[in-house]
């Protein structure tokens, strides 16, 4: 299996990937994995890779432009998102979360593309024309998907074969067996507390390859780039991780909010 790791700190895979079942896999020719810098990809001699977020708000946004780029480069030959033995993954708090179901999903695989996240977030259009999938590793907040793409990396080598040299254990481990009781018994009701995913964002250009910036983000008016997020949230939410609504007060307008998501679906 080959995985490609799209990031702005390709030196931080020195140390990861150099040790235990992830280095003997490498050694043995099971996996072959490619760090690629984000940066080779930027126009300007600053090589910059982030912008402010339209609508205002605090921190950077990863541009769409050099992401696009790289994994068109990567992948020259791809028709777009859903082609079978290969996926491109965001990493992102905003993403599905990561379990041991997504980790067999991945192993079975040819390929997989990990774009590491960083600074207040990536481009939206990135998520939503680039990514295959939005993945999170937990419910906490870290400073980039590089972590998170080491342990998604680990977690898979671990299923594929010949990768750890007692196989049977692998198939004892916790995880392991809670995914195995959820695909014989159906789904697991159990829900968690919390709060919202973030809303998208969205940093220049306003207009790539056609596809535009939300126009609520553009026109100025705070107010209503606060309800678009709000709502926006409430959704992302819904659709990645409708464990953490339990956690959530809901005002009378979120309430209308989600009735609406609802009654699209």
């Amino acid at each position: 299996m080959r995985f490609h790791v799209v990031t702005i700190f390709p030196e931080f895979f020195r140390g990861p990937f150099e040790h235990g079942v992830v280095e003997r896999a490498r050694r043995s020719g099971r996996i072959e994995i490619q760090v690629h810098d984000l940066r080779t990809w930027t126009q300007d001699r600053h090589r910059t890779v982030d912008d402010r977020p339209f609508g205002g708000a605090e921190g950077m946004v990863l541009k769409a432009a050099p992401l696009f780029d790289a994994v068109e480069t990567v992948w020259p030959d791809r028709k777009g998102s859903g082609e079978p033995g290969r996926k491109v993954v965001l990493l992102s708090a905003g993403g599905v979360k990561y379990d041991q179901a997504k980790a067999r999903e991945f192993a079975k695989l040819d390929q997989l593309l990990l774009i590491c996240g960083r600074y207040e977030g990536v481009d939206e259009r990135v998520a939503e024309h680039l990514a295959d999938e939005e993945v999170s590793i937990g419910d906490y907040v870290l400073s980039g998907g590089e972590l998170g793409a080491a342990v998604i990396i680990e977690a898979v080598t671990r299923l594929l074969p010949g990768a750890v040299g007692n196989e049977a254990s692998t198939r004892q481990e916790s995880f392991t067996a809670i995914v195995d009781a959820a695909e014989a018994e159906g789904p697991d009701s159990t829900c968690g507390s919390g709060g919202l995913l973030d809303y998208p964002h969205y940093t220049r250009p306003a207009d790539f390859r056609g596809m535009k910036v939300p126009e609520v983000l553009i026109n100025g008016n705070h107010q209503q780039i606060r309800r678009w997020r709000r709502e926006q949230a409430l959704k992302k939410t819904l659709r990645n991780r409708p464990d953490l609504m339990d956690g959530v007060e809901l005002s009378k307008e979120d309430a209308k909010v989600l009735e609406r998501v609802k009654s699209s679906q």
